[in-house]
C-alpha cells in the first residue's frame, strides 16, 4: 500500500517505524517545520523528520496544507492512504478525499473522550483510570470521525503523563498495524462517535501550571503528574518559584490548605483534604532534585502556609 505519513513528535516515530518495517511503500513523510530549541535556540528537526531521514524517506514540511502547492505535492505522490499520528495541522477536505482509502488518524484516547491536542496529559489531570489508542477514519471535524479500532490501558495511580505518553506510543503501532490489515481485508466496521459523550483535551499552556492548594489531594496529585514534564505544576515556597515534578497522595494527613505539614527530610503539603508528599522538585534556574536535597540547602519552616504559583 502506498502511504503518506503525517506526524511530528516522538510519539509518532514508532508508528512510522512499524509501517516501514512491514514493507509498506511510505512514499513521503509530512511533518511540521524545524523549530529553534534550547537556550541557544538551535534549529532542530522534529523527531519524525529525523527518523524519516534515517530511513531514507522523502520529507515535506509545509507551513500549511491549505495551499495549492501542498495539495499538488500530495496529488503527485498519489497515495492510497494517508496515516496521521500527532501531526499538529488541520487537513483540508480535498486532502481528506484524495487517497483511495481516505485518511486514518491514530489518536491517544478512547474516543469520543478527550478529542483535541493533549489527550494524554488531560487523561492524567482528569484522574481517569484508563485510556488507550483509537484509530479513526478522519473527517473535517476535530477527532470526530468514525472509530475503527481501540486498545485500552490502565493508568497507574502515580503514573506521569510522560510515562503514559511513552507507553501509548508503543501501543499505537499495534493499533495501526491491525487497522491496516483489516482495511486491506475489508473487515473494518466503522462506528460513529457519540458526540454527546465527547470531552475535550485542549493544548497545554503555562497559564494552567499554578497549584490550587484549596482543592483535594487527588486533584493536586493528578495535576502534578499530568503536567510533567511540561509545563509542570508550579507553586511558591519561601517566595521562590518551584516546579513540582513527582508526588504521592497522603489522604490520611490533614492541615490547612498550602500548609507545610512536614519539612524534616521530606516535604509534605496539606490540601483542602489530605496532603501530597513532594518527591522531586525544581527551583527556578536550578536542576531537578529530590525534595530532601532541596530542603538541606533551603530549610522550610513546618507550619508555614505557601501560595499556589503564577507566572
Amino acid at each position: 500500500m502506498r502511504i503518506v505519513f503525517m506526524g511530528t513528535p516522538d510519539f509518532a516515530v514508532p508508528c512510522l517505524q512499524r509501517l516501514y518495517d512491514k514493507g509498506n511503500d511510505v512514499c513521503a513523510v509530512f511533518c511540521q517545520p524545524d523549530k529553534p530549541q534550547g537556550r541557544k535556540m538551535v534549529m532542530t528537526a522534529p523527531p519524525v523528520k529525523q527518523k524519516a531521514v534515517e530511513l531514507g524517506i522523502p520529507v515535506c514540511q509545509p507551513a500549511t496544507l491549505k495551499t495549492d502547492e501542498s495539495f499538488e505535492i500530495l496529488e503527485r505522490l498519489s497515495p492510497d492512504l494517508i496515516v496521521v499520528v500527532a501531526y499538529g495541522k488541520i487537513l483540508p477536505q480535498r486532502v481528506l478525499e484524495l487517497p483511495r482509502y481516505g485518511c486514518i488518524n491514530i489518536h491517544a484516547s478512547l474516543l469520543p473522550e478527550l478529542r483535541g491536542a493533549a489527550p494524554i496529559q488531560w487523561a492524567v489531570i482528569n484522574g481517569l483510570e484508563e485510556t488507550g489508542v483509537t484509530s479513526m477514519q478522519m473527517n473535517a471535524g476535530l477527532d470526530t470521525g468514525d472509530i475503527l479500532l481501540t486498545s485500552k490501558v490502565k493508568i497507574g495511580e502515580n503514573e506521569t503523563s510522560e510515562e503514559l505518553w511513552n507507553r501509548l506510543s508503543l501501543l499505537a503501532p499495534d493499533v495501526l498495524e491491525k487497522t491496516l490489515e483489516e482495511l486491506e481485508a475489508g473487515t473494518l466496521n466503522p462506528v460513529k462517535q457519540d458526540d454527546l459523550a465527547s470531552t475535550y483535551a485542549p493544548l497545554l499552556s503555562k497559564e494552567i501550571s499554578a497549584i490550587d492548594w484549596n482543592t483535594d489531594c487527588t486533584a493536586v496529585h493528578n495535576k502534578i503528574r499530568g503536567l510533567y514534564s511540561w509545563p509542570c505544576a508550579l507553586t511558591f515556597i519561601n517566595g521562590k518559584k518551584i516546579k513540582l515534578l513527582k508526588s504521592v497522595k497522603c489522604p490520611q494527613i490533614n492541615g490547612k490548605p498550602g500548609q507545610i505539614v512536614d519539612s524534616d527530610g521530606k516535604l509534605i503539603i496539606a490540601c483542602k483534604t489530605g496532603a501530597v508528599e513532594i518527591f522531586t522538585l525544581q527551583a527556578e534556574g536550578k536542576k531537578a532534585m529530590s525534595a530532601a536535597d532541596y530542603l538541606r540547602g533551603n530549610p522550610v519552616e513546618k507550619g508555614v502556609i505557601i501560595q499556589g504559583g503564577s507566572l
